[in-house]
């Protein structure tokens, strides 16, 4: 990734493996996604640094080397942004721009929201904003997409999907991280963890896939899986917060993602600029050349003003 040797940081009770790059003066924060690392954004630190910003890049809480609570409530929206705002604190700096992919994205929204005089400019890919609803968030998905969708299998059947993952790792993450993976919302977490033949065409090489089987061979799944496992708590956190982003605002998407794009993001976030990509879900890994110049075409213009 072009970057030093990871440090151990302390910041909100817990230790986070961060990897750091370039001059200080203008902080970026990448933040992974499910099941991701910091190694996701290897293709992005570079380009960045060149361009002159200081790049902060954690795993966070439940991955890689840093800290694993065994309480599931201390993987919640407040820890979570609470991580992310220690961060800038250790670095001294009193806000930043956050970029965040997958779940990466969903804890840059909740940040926003919770502490939005640390945020300057969010960057965020795959996952818009999720509007709140007049049901959590697992509970509206339970009765949408029935009990084997993933996010609702997670939480009400505790313990199964972490034993099956750890059990398949390779499998698993060989499965996952393809152009077109998942091909169907009906196809399970569990049955990419259990197909012996992969579906598509790869997005990394064999060496690359190798970090990621290690990082979780070593930590298993369920520190990742226990953010999941907060979406209802997020959902009572976030009840009295302003629901607008005011930042400016850069949404990425893939146009072959099965996430759902929000026909209501402007409603939400006013001052967005949607780009949209040839790939899949793991956008910045898929296209990594046409996300960076994405990427630094808007903080360009944005520093600029």
């Amino acid at each position: 990734m072009t970057m030093s040797d990871p440090t151990l940081v302390p910041v909100n009770g817990v230790e986070l493996e961060v990897f750091e790059a370039g001059r200080p003066g203008r902080p970026v924060v990448l933040c992974h996604g499910w099941p991701e690392l910091a190694f996701s954004w290897r293709h992005q630190v570079p380009a960045l640094v060149e361009a002159g910003y200081h790049v902060i890049v954690p795993n966070q809480r439940g991955y890689g080397n840093s800290s694993r609570p065994a309480d599931v409530s201390a993987y919640d929206i407040s820890y979570l942004s609470g991580d992310l705002v220690g961060l800038l604190d250790h670095y001294g700096y009193s806000d930043a721009t956050f970029v965040g992919h997958d779940w990466g994205a969903m804890v840059v929204w909740g940040l926003t929201l919770l502490h939005p005089d640390r945020v300057n400019g969010v960057i965020n890919l795959s996952l818009p904003y999720q509007e709140r609803g007049d049901k959590p968030w697992i509970e509206f998905m339970e009765e949408v997409l029935g009990g084997d969708f993933y996010f609702v299998h997670f939480n009400r059947r505790p313990g199964v999907a972490d034993a099956v993952f750890g059990e398949n790792t390779f499998q698993f993450l060989r499965n996952l991280y393809r152009k077109n993976s998942p091909p169907r919302l009906d196809v399970s977490m569990i049955d990419l963890a259990r197909e012996a033949t992969p579906l598509g065409e790869a997005v990394m090489s064999d060496s690359e896939l190798a970090v990621f089987v290690s990082a979780f061979e070593s930590s298993g799944f369920t520190g990742g899986i226990n953010w999941y496992r907060n979406l209802d708590r997020n959902w009572h956190l976030l009840a009295d917060v302003d629901p607008i982003i005011r930042q400016p605002t850069l949404m990425i998407y893939g146009d072959r993602d099965l996430v759902a794009r929000s026909p209501r993001l402007a409603e939400f976030v006013p001052d967005v600029e949607v780009v949209s990509l040839d790939c899949g879900h793991w956008i910045q890994q898929e296209k990594p050349e046409e996300t960076n110049r994405a990427i630094l075409k808007w903080l360009g213009q944005r520093d600029s003003l």
